[in-house]
């Protein structure tokens, strides 16, 4: 499926933009007004990109590994 290491590296970016993009959309659910200080507005926003990053990378890091293991499983029976 993935040929060589271009298009894994393709797959790799486009995966770890589009779980970022659903993190971001999914912290906004949350409401993290009250943890916050009043007046900080770029602080929390700061916070909603790192946090941002941090749960889509982690869940992106997930989808690759587990699309790798699945791809390298008939190599098991070869």
């Amino acid at each position: 499926m993935l040929t060589g290491f271009g298009g894994f590296a393709l797959t790799s970016i486009l995966t770890h933009l589009v779980f970022i993009a659903i993190s971001w959309w999914a912290l906004q659910a949350l409401q993290f007004d009250k943890l916050l200080r009043a007046n900080h507005v770029l602080q929390a926003r700061v916070l909603y990109i790192l946090a941002s990053i941090a749960l889509g990378s982690t869940v992106s890091n997930f989808f690759l590994d587990y699309l790798q293991w699945s791809q390298q499983l008939p190599m098991i029976f070869q």
